[in-house]
This record gives C-alpha cells, structure tokens and sequence, in this order.
C-alpha cells in the first residue's frame, strides 16, 4: 500500500508487467542522464564563452582579407582592456576583438580599418569581448561614433587588417610588476602589425623564447639574469627588429629607436616611424635604452597620419606567416 502523499511508481499490475516496469525504469534513468549530461555541456559551452577562452583555431585579422560582420560600442571607463596597456590612446579609438580574433593576445597593438554606414576609422585592438562570436566587433564609444549613429546601437561593418601601419616612435618596452632577474615579463608596444614572437637574452647569454600570455606580457621563466637585454621581436609577416640595453625597471616605460619593418619592404629592412592616428599617451617617467635593427635603406617617412592607398595595397598583398593556431 502506498503511503499517503507518495506517487506510486507506476500502474501496472505484478507479474510478467514486472519486465515493463523494468524497463521503464531504465529509459527514466536514461533519459535523467542524458538529461545531465545536455546540461554539462551546455553550462560548458556556456563557461567556455564567458571566460573568453579561445578556441582551437585562433589568429588576429591580418593581410588583405576583407571581413563582413556588425559592431557595436562600449566604453572602458579609462582601461587599457585585456591588453594590459597603461591606458587607452590619446584618440580613445580602440577596438575590442571576439576569442578568435584577439587569439589570446597575439591581435593586441594591431590595427584595423573599419568601415561603416557613415564612413571609416581606423582602431588599435586594445582589449577582448569575451561574448562577441566571429565577425562581432565591439568599438569605443568614439571610433562607433565615426562610422554610424550611435543610436542604431548595432551597424553592420567590414574591417580589414592595416598592414605595417605608421607609427609615432619605435618600439617601446614595459617590464611586468614583479619582474625580476629570476622572472623576465616584458609587454612591447607601438609594433603596428600583430606579433609572433619574442626572445630575449642577458649578457653572455643566448636568446630565448618569451611565451605570449593572453594579458599580453611576453614571460621568460626562470628570468635572464639582472640585465641589461636584448630583445628580438618578429611580427606576423617576418619583420624582425632587435632592441639593445632594455633594463630591469618594472613599470616603466622604456622607448627605443628601431621599429618593425613592414611586410611589403625588403626582407631586413627597417621601417622609419611616423604619425600614427592613435598615439599612446607617453608617461612621464621612462627610460631610453639604445636600440639596433638590421641594417637597410629606411623607407619613407610618410607626409600624413594614415599612409597612402597605394601604399597599403602593396603591402596588404603579402601573407602573414604562421599566423593561425590551428
């Protein structure tokens, strides 16, 4: 007899209905498991999206690909996003990229050109949207405002990868809070193409690897010693320029005269910097170490803030290397 308030199992009467409610009983365990099991993957999917990891196959926008997506807008209240920089540029025209995009920092000091309903700007990849799918691009405030009304919210855009973009200065390096001669943490900025590696060595010592952090450090365990280093860096197309006499002084800006060389210049060439439409603001204290790049005919400086048409259609022709990660 069933006690008051309790559901029988079921109805079916004892005898060879005994197999049936076996039966059933299992197609309910079944179906509650499966149950979970859809739920644990979706709480998965849905934990995968919310902590920005990225997926299997990532890189930055680069080259001449077109990409067709939407954008919309957003303020970082003063921070220099998941890239970890100081602040955001002087212009405050920045971009935040999906997972697949900001490919765990390697898209960070990029630039884009992204054109809108009302026109065109040109952004610094600053930070991650960590909701935003393939093809969703999140602008600031100000770089939406050149290309659409803000009060649309949501515009439909295509952007594209700004190959060797000009730049104020050369390379500048940042060493990490906690930085030490037993751990190396050094950010490189003001490189204009997205990065594919970084070494670095101590006096008397070889170079080596710096592994990319998705905060955008570059990070040596063990360290190099007290220093000074020398630092290699290689972007995306093979421009590669070394920076000499980098000290250990955490948190300080140190400014160097070697910038990268672009993918449409001779292999070894060094590009000459000139005016970029989103200069970091420089911080007051910084440190100017010596720099050397391999030697070449420097190109051009150019006359105006962006370089001109042709020029970037030359350059936007050459593949990046070893980009993707997939």
């Amino acid at each position: 007899m069933t006690a008051p308030g309790t559901v029988p199992e079921d109805n079916t009467p004892a005898g060879d209905g005994g197999t049936d409610r076996a039966r059933r009983r299992r197609i309910r365990s079944w179906l509650a498991g499966a149950g979970v099991t859809a739920l644990a993957a979706v709480l998965g999917i849905t934990l995968a999206v919310r902590s920005g990891a990225a997926p299997a196959c990532a890189a930055p926008p680069t080259g001449s690909t077109v990409h067709k997506g939407k954008a919309t807008f957003y303020d970082s209240a003063g921070s220099g996003g998941n890239c970890s920089f100081p602040s955001p540029p002087a212009d405050r025209l920045y971009v935040a990229l999906g997972p697949s995009e900001y490919a765990d920092a390697a898209a960070c000091g990029g630039y884009l050109d992204v054109t809108g309903p009302k026109g065109k700007v040109r952004v610094v990849v600053m930070d991650q949207c960590a909701g935003c799918e393939p093809g969703h691009i999140d602008l600031s405030d100000q770089a939406f405002a050149r290309i659409a009304d803000p009060a649309q919210g949501v515009v439909p855009v295509t952007y594209r990868a700004v190959v060797s973009p000009p730049v104020n200065g050369g390379l500048t390096f940042r060493m990490k809070d906690g930085a030490s001669q037993w751990w190396f943490a050094v950010q490189v900025g003001n490189h204009g193409n997205p990065l594919r590696s970084v070494e670095a060595k101590g006096p008397g010592g070889g170079f080596r690897a710096a592994a990319r952090q998705d905060y955008n450090y570059w990070i040596v365990e063990g360290g190099l010693g007290p220093g000074p280093y020398s630092i290699r860096v290689t972007d995306v197309y093979g421009g590669q320029a070394t920076a000499t006499n980098i000290r250990m002084v955490p948190e300080q800006l140190q400014r160097s005269t070697v910038s990268l060389s672009g993918s449409g210049a001779p292999a070894g060439s060094a590009r000459t910097p000139g005016g970029s439409p989103s200069a970091r603001p420089t911080p007051t204290a910084s440190v100017a170490p010596t720099a050397t790049a391999t030697p070449a005919p420097p190109s051009p400086t150019p006359a105006e803030p962006t370089a001109p048409a042709t020029t970037l259609e030359a350059l936007a022709g050459v593949d990046p290397v070893d980009t993707s990660r997939c």
